[in-house]
């Protein structure tokens, strides 16, 4: 058994941007996300978001890819939802792509109460911008220095 303590801040969106998590989806969605999590041998220390989109922040084990994280959460997710409360409607689907942060030990706590108040920051425009807006499917950071050589030591150029 590894010794692990990692933390994430995801977030997704809803297909288009629709609101398509109503007052009747939101609770057996976030029920189902956690549960999912669970089975991935994840722990979800928060969940919250308003009707197109969706913040989780989540520990998630060494041995699981993020990317197989997401996939396992939005796609099983969208399934259950289809095919139990909206099985008439078969409406429910996510946006592709998704936003994740890294968080330290000491950031969590101030993450968790984000997530938690999500309607209210979207209701007072209190919002982290940074972790509200993402543009693009592979939107990876800035090489640091530009490229450049940095402390002396080349770059591999492909």
């Amino acid at each position: 058994m590894a010794y692990w303590r990692l933390y994430y801040h995801f977030v997704w969106a809803t297909k288009e941007r629709l609101p398509l998590i109503d007052t009747r989806v939101e609770p057996v969605l976030y029920g189902y996300i956690i549960g999912k999590a669970y089975a991935l041998e994840s722990v979800i220390h928060a969940i919250g978001g308003i009707e197109d989109h969706v913040h989780v922040v989540a520990s998630t084990p060494p041995k699981l890819s993020l990317s197989n994280f997401v996939k396992g959460v939005k796609g099983s997710s969208a399934y259950h939802i289809n095919h139990t409360i909206l099985a008439d409607e078969k409406t429910f689907g996510w946006q592709r792509g998704y936003g994740v942060f890294s968080l330290g030990g000491k950031q969590l706590a101030q993450a968790i109460a984000y997530v938690q108040n999500q309607r209210e920051h979207h209701r007072a425009n209190s919002l982290n911008l940074y972790l509200e807006t993402i543009d693009h499917d592979d939107d990876g950071p800035a090489a640091w220095n530009h490229g450049e050589a940095i402390a002396g030591v080349e770059p591999l150029k492909p």
